[in-house]
């Protein structure tokens, strides 16, 4: 695969106001403002102002649709927290589903730039 990306479905950049709710602490319900940094039919990546422990149970709601999954990683760069959520079976995205602003698919620039060449 190429450039490091080792995710077998198109992912999608994308920058859209979403919320992630998890459970923290003692049966805690979290809920915070997220921003939608790309999506895909299995996963997507959220950044927050706090990390969410990995493993965690989530749900990722965008323009009012439901996501649910768990958190496979969580890194600080840049000032914040980059979450990577891997959805669930039963929660598959697709643009048909929920589009979120500012889709972009990067097998379209891939696809460019190999004919650039």
């Amino acid at each position: 695969m190429k450039n490091g990306e080792y995710r077998r479905e198109g992912r999608f950049l994308c920058a859209d106001l979403a919320r992630l709710s998890w459970f923290g602490g003692r049966d805690d319900l979290r809920t915070e403002a997220a921003l939608l940094e790309d999506i895909s039919p299995l996963g997507g990546c959220v950044q927050l102002e706090e990390p969410v422990p990995l493993g965690s149970i989530v749900m990722l709601t965008v323009d009012s649709t439901p996501f649910y999954g768990h958190v496979c990683y969580c890194t600080f760069r840049d000032d914040a927290y980059f979450i990577g959520l891997r959805f669930s079976n039963d929660t598959i995205w697709s643009a048909a589903i929920v589009k979120p602003q500012h889709l972009t698919n990067l097998r379209q620039f891939e696809q460019g730039a190999a004919i650039r060449f």
